[in-house]
């Protein structure tokens, strides 16, 4: 059997706004409720599943994306005035970045996780800090 990356658990303060919010602005299908979880399943099959909880250690989260999603996230990124970086040590603020000859922006949740879409998987276009 293949190995497939199958769901991760992100705390949240409140797991229905938070899938709302990640559906709302990846444009995925609407999140699904299963015991103590709203889940959120992306193209591929991958869940994310925001559990409630008083304790949010932030985590990041990538998501691969076309040129014309991109363009259709960031832009709803920008409409909510959400900040935004070209790095995930948040140093280039206002900023996207150019890896691998793609775009790849960060921006936070309504709990602190950083999340990330970018055009092109890293190290696919020879760039290598």
């Amino acid at each position: 059997m293949a190995v497939h990356f199958n769901h991760t658990i992100l705390s949240a303060r409140d797991s229905k706004a938070s899938a709302k919010f990640l559906t709302e602005i990846l444009n995925l299908p609407a999140p699904k409720h299963w015991g103590p979880f709203e889940m959120v399943v992306t193209e591929n099959g991958a869940y994310l599943d925001y559990m409630d909880t008083d304790e949010i250690a932030p985590q990041h989260y990538a998501f691969l994306v076309s040129e014309a999603e991109f363009d259709e996230i960031f832009g709803r990124v920008r409409q909510r005035k959400l900040a935004w970086w070209a790095d995930p040590a948040r140093k280039q603020p206002g900023e996207i970045n150019h890896h691998d000859g793609g775009r790849g922006v960060y921006f936070e949740d309504l709990n602190g996780h950083l999340l990330e879409i970018i055009t092109r998987p890293y190290g696919s276009g020879g760039w290598n800090p």
